[in-house]
């Protein structure tokens, strides 16, 4: 039997509840798939003369300024009115600085790994960080996974490594006409994707710590956190990070697309932190890896290989196993 996550609505409404979690939750988890999935092909969209045209720093920017502003809209109409005065203290929001700091430090981390490892063998790596997150949910939540969880996420880890080598960029035909793999990494660029995934997965147990442990209103909590996103990217924004490009260049539909999903999905992915679990959250971005590459088929002219099949096993029969008593 699948059991599906307790979203914790109010137990005064006992049939809202039931909606909720037979119909509403599922929904979310769906929803939330399908625009991670989405991402990197919208992305491969807007592309001009195969390159990125706008500024990757102002997108960030303009997601977390969204977020920022829809939480303060759901506060002041749905929540404010029977909101303590002392939930909005300073002490309440200081803890939300932290995850937006990890996060900014993990996003200049990729720009400092590209350096140490070529980009095929940061997608492989990169799957650790759901053996760290699992790990600190353990450690810093004290929860216990039975034998079958832990099984679970090791196969979705796999499931992970497949997508991501199926995905190898290849190098320059050899002599022998055959493309050869030009994978590396020195010591150094071990140590970055070691702490890349570690942070990953600080900044994710620590943010269902503070959602679940604070009794306010999820668009209050969102509303601190994202104030920290949008102060964090802005100064990464105006200290340079953004190039020569300018705020708005090169926005078109397709990137305005990549912005509101974003901001939705990031919406969508608290209430899975507060409601569900920051384990979920694996499950939800491995999903979206066979949505991304059956978009990327679709849409882009991917070529599907064995390993396709091999990957929506594994994750299929990790979610079995995870959820199943």
């Amino acid at each position: 039997m699948i059991v599906i996550p307790n979203v914790g609505v109010d137990d005064a409404a006992p049939g809202r509840r039931r909606w909720v979690r037979r119909a509403g939750w599922p929904v979310l988890l769906v929803l939330s798939v399908l625009i991670y999935g989405s991402h990197a092909p919208l992305i491969a969209l807007s592309k001009v003369g195969g390159r990125v045209p706008f500024s990757s720093s102002s997108c960030v920017l303009l997601i977390e300024l969204a977020k920022l502003l829809v939480s303060l809209v759901l506060l002041v109409v749905r929540d404010l009115p029977a909101l303590p005065y002392a939930s909005s203290s300073w002490a309440s929001a200081a803890p939300y600085a932290l995850p937006a700091l990890l996060y900014a430090l993990n996003n200049n981390l990729v720009v400092l790994m590209q350096a140490h490892m070529d980009p095929s063998t940061f997608q492989v790596l990169s799957n650790l960080k759901i053996a760290f997150t699992a790990l600190l949910y353990c450690v810093c939540l004290r929860k216990r996974l039975r034998p079958s969880q832990w099984l679970a996420l090791s196969l979705l880890m796999g499931a992970g490594m497949c997508h991501s080598y199926n995905n190898l960029e290849l190098g320059a035909p050899s002599e022998e006409g055959v493309n050869k793999i030009n994978l590396h990494i020195s010591a150094w660029g071990l140590l970055l994707v070691l702490s890349y995934c570690l942070i990953s997965g600080l900044a994710a147990v620590y943010t269902e710590l503070i959602l679940k442990t604070q009794k306010l209103p999820l668009s209050l909590q969102n509303l601190f956190l994202y104030t920290f996103g949008v102060a964090v990217n802005g100064v990464a924004h105006l200290s340079g990070a953004g190039g020569e490009l300018g705020f708005l260049e090169g926005y078109s539909l397709t990137v305005w697309a990549i912005v509101a999903g974003q901001a939705a999905n990031g919406l969508l992915m608290s209430v899975v932190m507060k409601h569900g679990s920051s384990i979920t959250r694996l499950f939800i971005i491995s999903c979206s890896m066979l949505v991304n590459t059956a978009l990327s088929w679709a849409v882009l002219g991917l070529q599907l290989t064995p390993l396709f099949a091999l990957a929506a096993l594994l994750i299929g029969l990790a979610i079995h196993l995870y959820y199943s008593i």
